[in-house]
């Protein structure tokens, strides 16, 4: 008996349908850092980079991927979207050395007419002679019958004789779209498993768009109907609602629907993250699986449950992602969630100790401050009345800006007793302060991590003395967040709250190696 998982192929098309996303440019460099994540260390099977004839620019991004591609043995894993202009979008892939066309054809009546204003005949021919010409140089086609989920939706007569000639044509897939996201889950299992069963020699990818919320369910019922292709995004960017995302899809394909593939999941939060930064667009906290806040427990009974018995934890883990799970601290916060953190810090109290600590806790939640396991020795500090011993301390520090000089810094901070001042000048008032800081932590050869992101949050009101928060996300996974009514403080003191969380660290580190 074969028992033998069937394997579906991932197609990512993050940097072609996910660029298509209102408001985002991915430069060249940023594409092939992606492209080289998806490829080498997520291990999607393909990727789509582009569209033919759009600009010179993106020939040379396309020319940048497809050079490392072929030196790496994985050109053949690397597509561009062409249309059917017998030589044109062929010619276009020559000069920027790709090997692969994702030829796009129309799968409606609907489009064929009001679009191309061609009758099916005319553009079955132009599609072979476009694949005649690209056979000639090289060149090997997929096929992609836009809006064919329009088509099986209207009188369905053209849109499945066109399959029928596409299954006839040397084409490697055809690649079916619901370009506008029209299909729900129960239409896309009638609609492919008709194909399927019709065509079972055909390789069939699904295409989906998030239109109505929809994608990843029709994902999974688009490969439980037979095909053996799914075209994502990271973090389901694209056109309008966007497409399939990358990290739910193969999830449910894991988890649900029993079928392998080839993707590694501990790779997905990385990748995610990373085209957050370079889209500029950011995921939602609870989006699945690379969402902030979806491994955080919030309510105390679930820390309690988990305490007890890890009664909340499912094969959903964030261990599988390479992430941890966290446990809320605020107004919903139980012992339990107290006790979570205190041990992940290594912190014993009594227990009239940490009674007063998570009174202090629910207190700062119901006025809706945002708390975090990096500010509970401070909270602790203060509820017990005892020092906060600051590592290092950024005493002073005044920033210049000029319309037509560049900002300047001079900051004094306080390390191990003494006194150090440095100045600097940078793009920006922080780009200065930062480097001002570093000429100093370089000579306690003190290395801080990466700053990933920065995010400013002010209330709404319209105040000029409100409250700023400035939370500021670095390498490791390391949040930290400083408010003042000046958003160059706030700053400020979030970067100080890094620099003694680091050192704190560092000390317990060397603290073990003694």
């Amino acid at each position: 008996m074969n028992t033998k998982k069937r394997t579906v192929e991932i197609m990512d098309t993050t940097l072609r349908d996910g660029e298509q996303t209102h408001g985002v440019s991915i430069s060249a460099e940023e594409k092939l850092t992606v492209a080289r994540t998806l490829l080498e260390r997520v291990k999607v099977d393909r990727i789509e980079i582009a569209s033919a004839g759009v600009s010179e620019g993106e020939k040379n991004a396309v020319r940048m991927i497809t050079s490392w591609a072929e030196k790496n043995g994985m050109l053949g894993r690397v597509e561009v979207l062409g249309f059917c202009n017998i030589n044109k979008s062929a010619d276009w892939l020559g000069e920027a050395g790709c090997k692969v066309m994702n030829l796009l054809t129309k799968g409606s009546f609907r489009h064929l007419e009001g679009q191309l204003r061609k009758t099916p005949e005319q553009h079955v021919n132009d599609i072979a002679k476009t694949l005649e010409y690209c056979a000639k140089n090289g060149i090997v086609c997929n096929c992609y019958p836009e809006d064919w989920s329009g088509g099986m939706m209207e009188d369905n007569t053209y849109a499945r004789w066109f399959i029928e000639q596409l299954a006839a044509m040397p084409i490697k897939r055809i690649m079916l779209a619901d370009t506008l996201g029209l299909l729900a889950p129960h239409q896309v299992a009638s609609f492919v498993g008709e194909l399927t069963a019709k065509h079972p020699d055909t390789h069939f990818d699904f295409h989906g768009h998030n239109d109505y919320g929809l994608a990843t369910a029709n994902a999974l019922f688009a490969v439980q109907a037979g095909v053996r292709g799914l075209h994502v995004t990271v973090n389901g960017l694209g056109e309008r609602a966007g497409n399939a995302p990358l990290d739910e899809t193969v999830v449910v394909l894991s988890d649900i629907a029993g079928i392998a593939h080839g993707v590694d999941e501990a790779e997905l939060a990385q990748v995610s993250r990373m085209v957050e930064i370079f889209s500029g667009r950011r995921i939602a906290a609870n989006k699945p699986v690379s969402g902030s806040a979806v491994f955080t427990q919030t309510a105390g009974i679930h820390a309690d449950g988990d305490k007890k018995g890890n009664l909340y934890v499912t094969k959903l883990s964030p261990e599988r992602f390479n992430r941890s799970r966290t446990y809320a601290l605020g107004k919903l916060a139980g012992k339990a969630s107290l006790d979570m953190n205190l041990a992940k810090l290594g912190l014993e109290l009594t227990q009239q100790q940490k009674d007063a600590v998570l009174a202090r806790v629910i207190d700062l939640g119901d006025k809706k401050q945002m708390i975090t396991i990096d500010d509970l020795p401070y909270i602790i500090a203060d509820v017990l009345k005892t020092p906060t011993h600051a590592i290092i301390d950024i005493s002073d520090c005044v920033i210049s800006t000029a319309m037509r000089l560049p900002p300047t810094a001079t900051i004094k901070v306080i390390y191990e007793g003494k006194e150090y001042c440095a100045s600097a000048t940078g793009d920006g008032g922080y780009d200065a302060f930062m480097k001002a800081l570093l000429s100093i932590l370089d000579g306690f050869k003190i290395k801080t991590p990466r700053l990933l992101d920065y995010e400013v949050r002010i209330p709404p009101g319209g105040k000029t003395d409100a409250l700023v928060e400035t939370t500021i996300m670095w390498e490791g996974d390391l949040i930290t967040r400083g408010v003042d009514s000046d958003q160059m403080k706030a700053a400020i003191v979030a970067t100080e709250n890094m620099l003694n969380i680091v050192l704190r660290a560092r000390m317990t580190e060397q603290g073990k190696k003694k």
